[in-house]
């Protein structure tokens, strides 16, 4: 790890950290069910059998989670609103509870209004559900509008799509392959009725959270770099083309339900901030014919591309590449494709899972990532804020308990918190850029 000091931010760039309700709330019994609910209940879909019931009990520790926020610094807190919450009796008192909270500590509350908890019976399937957010996100906002400013509507809808729908790993559990792309499409309307439903309201600094990173061939051979390229498309392009630039990548809209010309003009409402959420990059090449593991999640052998080791360079606990240059060539190249159709950026995710209170590795991986972010800013990237992902070690979707991602250690058996190496580093990085 470098010793020498992180250069110096602009002013008023917003240094935070990130969770997810279904993630750290626990108090299920106080909600709707949602599709995770009815996917941990399954018998083999989580691999140390566990579920969120319970979860970090933040919905009753909120209050000393927020002096935790409070001792690290952070100008803003990334929580997730629980859209099964908010449909029980009651539900949005605790998001009332919880930003009056933060806004006492001096932390300024940045809600995501999906995080992948779909409420059970809804599915993304159907477009109607697309509709049914907006109503839940005008709910929201009239409610926590007084207080709240800054919104981001969906979380990674390309993972929501991709592994809850294509591949099975993750709720709903489906395994539909490319037949999954009406997830996509469904989640992208959302996405831009909840954008109007919020301007409505009032909102003036709404953004999204989409999960980018590059991808890099595997070879020069002409066969691997047209894989590459195509997952580029499905990945990143996919999600990203659309809000941006109004349209699809070639070939993906006919593929898409409905009018989707009409569609486009409701996702390509104007954002105040592009969210972008990144951990490392990808190698790939052209398919092998056989089934892989790729990040925990087995690729089935249809697939018309392969994902390769990344040689040279350290894995997480997770076994993820670290290569935090990879973050600068992820931001420069969006500039460069999207030039001044990107708003400013905001990275919305950044972080690791490694084990240990005294977490080097995970100091190692922010101080790269911070660094690598300030040489894409250096560059002319427009870059406003980072958060960190997690502020405390949670559930973490199908691998249940057994990935850290904290800056926080939460003893799952009793709940205690204790705040890592990696906790105090990050304090004294807030404490220096201010």
């Amino acid at each position: 790890m470098a010793t020498n000091p992180v250069p110096p931010f602009p002013a008023g760039f917003l240094w935070g950290v990130s969770t997810s309700a279904h993630q750290i709330e626990g108090a299920a019994e106080l909600r709707e069910p949602s599709v995770w609910d009815a996917f941990t209940a399954q018998p083999g879909r989580v691999k140390d059998g566990s579920t969120a019931q319970v979860a970090c009990d933040h919905y009753h520790r909120y209050r000393e989670d927020v002096a935790l926020l409070a001792g690290l610094g952070v100008d803003a807190y990334r929580f997730s609103v629980s859209w099964p919450r908010v449909r029980s009796a009651g539900g949005l008192g605790f998001y009332d509870r919880l930003v009056d909270e933060l806004c006492g500590a001096g932390v300024r509350p940045v809600p995501t209004l999906f995080h992948w908890d779909l409420p059970a019976g809804l599915d993304w399937l159907e477009r109607d559900t697309a509709a049914r957010f907006a109503e839940y996100v005008a709910v929201v906002a009239e409610r926590l509008g007084d207080r709240v400013t800054k919104w981001i509507t969906l979380n990674e809808p390309a993972e929501h799509t991709l592994l809850g729908h294509a591949l099975g790993v993750h709720a709903p559990g489906r395994r539909l392959l490319f037949d999954a792309l009406p997830v996509a499409h469904h989640q992208l309307l959302a996405h831009g009725l909840a954008v109007r439903a919020l301007r409505a309201a009032g909102a003036a600094d709404v953004g999204i959270a989409n999960s980018h990173g590059p991808a890099w061939p595997a070879s020069r051979e002409s066969a691997d770099v047209a894989a590459a390229d195509f997952y580029d498309t499905l990945v990143n392009r996919l999600f990203a083309d659309p809000l941006l630039l109004g349209e699809y990548p070639a070939g993906i809209g006919e593929l898409m339900p409905g009018d989707v010309a009409s569609d486009l003009k409701v996702i390509s409402e104007p954002v105040d901030w592009y969210g972008i959420n990144y951990y490392a990059p990808t190698r790939v090449g052209a398919p092998e014919g056989t089934e892989i593991e790729f990040g925990g999640v087995r690729l089935p052998a249809e697939l018309p591309f392969s994902v390769r080791e990344i040689e040279g360079v350290p894995v997480t606990d997770f076994g993820w590449p670290v290569v935090p240059e990879a973050l600068t060539e992820l931001l420069t190249g969006f500039r460069d494709r999207y030039g001044e159709r990107l708003p400013p950026v905001v990275i919305t995710e950044n972080g690791c899972s490694y084990e240990g209170l005294d977490d080097q590795a995970r100091i190692a991986y922010l101080d790269g990532h911070v660094r690598a972010l300030h040489a894409a800013l250096a560059a002319g990237v427009d870059v406003r804020g980072y958060f960190v992902w997690s502020l405390l070690d949670n559930f973490e979707w199908a691998e249940g308990y057994a990935r850290r991602f904290g800056l926080v250690h939460v003893d799952h058996e009793t709940l205690q918190r204790t705040p890592k190496a990696s906790y105090r580093w990050f304090a004294e990085l807030l404490r220096a850029q201010r």
